[in-house]
């Protein structure tokens, strides 16, 4: 984590708070996108001379939890964070954005804004002020990241804060999240019903959110656990591992024992979410 000051880090600011770059498109949502961390530049106040002392810490995205999206609907992100200053802070922003170094158009492959400002709860305590801060961040897949699939994957909270006095502080890397693209996956167990001992073939799919066409698409070569639960247990257990071929799609084999639940559960990658299938019941007689 590196903390930036004025002198360094408005560049940054402004390249996520400004631009429209590939998979930034909400970034222009946001109110007052193209001015808000140089507003005070614009009243006559150098940004250069204007360092400030703001710190932050305990960032949280989705409740510590992957953000996955599928191909349609929004998804309400929760970020929180808590903020310092020996002076007391007058406004905070708070970005998501993907890559290197957020400096420079040339090594940031995504940003997003915040919905509206966050909101901050101060408290005095020794030495300045804490505040306890929140703000939401409403994802729009078919918007955000309509060209580009290469997205996910590992994300960073950019905060940005001015005090009292227009000091300006930044921190590009307060937390880290992943979004991922959302996955399915499908089980069929076959014949039904088998005599004990005979083969069951176990076939399925597995397919993930393709953004730039809206659709899901098979997801290849990927380990999927095969599974199997008896009729009257609540417990699963796993019998093999099988490889997606190239169209995503699952076939194996196994022997009927006796009456119960087949399935498929894939664990995910760093770009894509998990996915179980629903159970198949296969009466053995």
């Amino acid at each position: 984590m590196r903390i930036r000051t004025a002198a360094t880090a408005l560049s940054g600011s402004v390249v996520l708070s400004a631009l429209v770059l590939p998979g930034t498109a909400q970034a222009a949502e946001h109110p007052g996108a193209a001015t808000p961390l140089r507003a005070f530049a614009s009243q006559g106040v150098d940004p250069l001379d204007a360092l400030g002392g703001t710190t932050f810490k305990d960032g949280v995205v989705n409740n510590g939890k992957d953000i996955v999206l599928g191909t349609t609907g929004k998804k309400a992100v929760p970020v929180t964070f808590t903020a310092f200053d020996e002076e007391g802070v007058a406004l905070t922003q708070a970005f998501l954005w993907q890559g290197t170094d957020s400096s420079s158009t040339d090594t940031i492959t995504g940003a997003l804004a915040s919905d509206d400002y966050p909101t901050c709860t101060e408290t005095t305590v020794e030495g300045g002020y804490s505040y306890s801060c929140k703000t939401v961040f409403t994802i729009d897949p078919a918007v955000a990241f309509d060209d580009s699939n290469g997205t996910a994957g590992t994300w960073k909270v950019f905060l940005g804060a001015y005090d009292l006095y227009a000091n300006a502080s930044y921190d590009d890397d307060v937390a880290r999240t992943k979004i991922k693209r959302a996955a399915k996956l499908t089980a069929n167990a076959s014949p039904e019903p088998v005599k004990k001992g005979k083969t069951i073939t176990v076939t399925g799919k597995l397919t993930r959110a393709n953004w730039t066409t809206g659709k899901y698409a098979g997801y290849a070569a990927q380990s999927v656990k095969l599974q199997f639960r008896k009729k009257n247990s609540s417990t699963y257990t796993t019998l093999k591992t099988v490889k997606t071929n190239s169209t995503g799609a699952l076939s194996t084999t196994t022997k009927a024992g006796s009456d119960g639940y087949y399935r498929f559960v894939f664990a995910g990658t760093t770009t894509t979410g998990t996915a179980t299938a629903p159970g198949d019941l296969v009466d053995v007689k």
